[in-house]
């Protein structure tokens, strides 16, 4: 379980401070009051007031809280044969649970890329549960036989008259048929309080009727989502993982691709070209472990493609962002410590992999414009700092920032594998400017 603190003032000193966007550390200290920081200074800190919490950094790092840009929190806390078998509260449950421990593997932010977190959003967010700050997708939608769509095959499809699947009364899916549909399914998640739409634009690994290099959703359809969520102020993500597939996206308005691991060269030039951003997941072939031997197969070519997705995104200046897409193996879940170590050494090195999972993240997250839950500058904001108003909130150590962070022991900087094993490492774990763990006291 979590130490959890009510916000006050935090003074965290002697420590080296990275901020999330320089490319050195710095000694310094930190004051946190309430729910964002106050002051980042050199040296010793001032004068501390009566009752403020005082942790010494004792020369650790202290860096912003991390996210996780592609996340399952019903699905990576439970089972498959936990959704389909038990009760409808057992998954919310195990997601709860799993934003726990998210949290404590220094996790202050996700981007949950279907499921029905709204509600867990709200609790965590009102303090009554421990967890990591959510910008929920709601379900995802998907084309009858497309990657969301995982109903039985002697199922009646529900565009022809059947019933919701399993996953659809769950609300982590709906499959939505033609524009209709898909502007109904998109107004749908936005009225529970989706921050993005997740569509599924190509073949994926777990489903069982798609093959990788299936298209899905027509452009009329993928345009009727990005109509959608446009109408809102916000964007439409989807999985996809082929060249033909991101570009039919990309041309249909998507401003964010998920995967893409199978993708050419020529394909990440063009969504360099029209500045779109790339969510992808430096994954291990024992990651998941699938007994259909189709799925396995999926599996083990899209981690071929691992490598070549990352270079060729810096090569072509793509933008970046950092994911782990972990699910139904609650045993697994550790390895979202494991596949950020891994950023390092694909993402040009420590610094840059820390880089992307903090502030390259947090910049992704902004693209939900008018339904960004965490990052609307007020005028004091752009009062305070300019041009830079996206400094008071989340990624980087900055005054006004919200007052996520975490102290490890080392330097990340220089060997993100630190990372890797939270429990050990992760001495003080700060969010919203509540002390969640804290070993130095």
């Amino acid at each position: 379980m979590s130490e959890e603190r009510p916000a006050g003032t935090i003074v965290i000193r002697d420590v080296r401070i990275f901020d999330g966007v320089s490319d050195r550390v710095r000694p310094g200290h930190v004051v946190t009051e309430g729910t964002k920081i106050k002051t980042v200074g050199e040296g010793a800190p001032g004068g501390v007031g009566a009752g403020a919490t005082v942790i010494d950094g004792r020369g650790g790092t202290l860096i912003p809280g991390l996210s996780d840009a592609h996340v399952h929190l019903i699905l990576a806390g439970a089972t498959q044969v936990e959704l389909m078998l038990g009760g409808a509260g057992l998954g919310y449950l195990r997601g709860a649970a799993e934003a726990e421990a998210m949290l404590m593997r220094g996790f202050t932010t996700v981007r949950d890329m279907a499921g029905d977190t709204g509600d867990l959003k709200r609790m965590i967010d009102a303090g009554a549960l421990p967890g990591p700050r959510i910008y929920p997708s709601q379900a995802g939608l998907s084309q009858t036989g497309g990657h969301g769509d995982f109903g039985m095959v002697y199922d009646v499809p529900t565009a022809l008259g059947g019933t919701a699947t399993r996953a659809e009364r769950l609300g982590l899916m709906r499959v939505a048929d033609g524009t209709a549909q898909v502007l109904a399914g998109a107004r749908e998640q936005l009225r529970k309080g989706a921050s993005q739409i997740k569509m599924m634009a190509g073949g994926g690994v777990a489903s069982a009727y798609d093959h990788l290099d299936v298209l899905q959703y027509t452009s009329d359809e993928l345009r009727a989502g990005v109509r959608a969520a446009a109408d809102w102020g916000t964007y439409v993500a989807v999985h996809v993982y082929t060249g033909a597939g991101i570009r039919r996206a990309v041309e249909a308005g998507v401003r964010v691709i998920e995967h893409g691991h199978l993708a050419g060269e020529d394909d990440l030039g063009f969504m360099a070209e029209h500045g779109v951003w790339l969510c992808t997941q430096p994954f291990a072939e024992d990651d998941h472990v699938y007994p259909d031997p189709s799925s396995a197969e999926k599996n083990r070519r899209v981690c071929e493609g691992v490598e070549r997705v990352f270079g060729w995104a810096l090569e072509h200046g793509v933008r970046l962002a950092f994911g782990t897409d972990l699910m139904l193996n609650p045993a697994a879940s550790v390895r979202q410590s494991e596949m950020l170590a891994r950023l390092g050494g694909l993402a040009g090195g420590p610094v840059a992999g820390l880089r992307i999972a903090t502030s390259g993240n947090a910049a992704l997250f902004r693209e939900s414009g008018a339904r960004d839950p965490y990052q609307n500058p007020t005028a004091s904001d752009v009062a305070a700092f300019g041009d830079r108003p996206h400094l008071a909130h989340l990624g980087v150590i900055a005054e006004g920032a919200w007052a996520d962070l975490l102290l490890v022991a080392g330097d990340p900087t220089r060997d993100l594998r630190l990372l890797a094993d939270p429990a050990a490492n992760l001495k003080v774990i700060v969010k919203d400017g509540r002390v969640h763990k804290n070993t130095l006291a």
